[in-house]
């Protein structure tokens, strides 16, 4: 397998992984009684916290990898 094709897998499946946790906090907001705006906020923060967090640890793989 080519590192191409890992590499646009892996940046899929981080993007998954932030959908899923955006949609799980948007809907934990909303149970708690956030209004539609504050839960899309409290979503958003999490797919751009997840995809930080897994940017963050590609780079440090690919240091000690190096």
């Amino acid at each position: 397998m080519s590192v191409v094709a890992v590499a646009l897998l892996a940046s899929a499946l981080a993007v998954v992984f932030a959908l899923l946790a955006a949609v799980g906090a948007g809907k934990l907001a909303r149970l708690d009684g956030a209004s539609y705006p504050s839960a899309l906020k409290q979503a958003a923060t999490a797919f751009t916290a997840v995809l930080t967090l897994a940017a963050v640890v590609a780079a440090a793989l690919a240091e000690v990898c190096s």
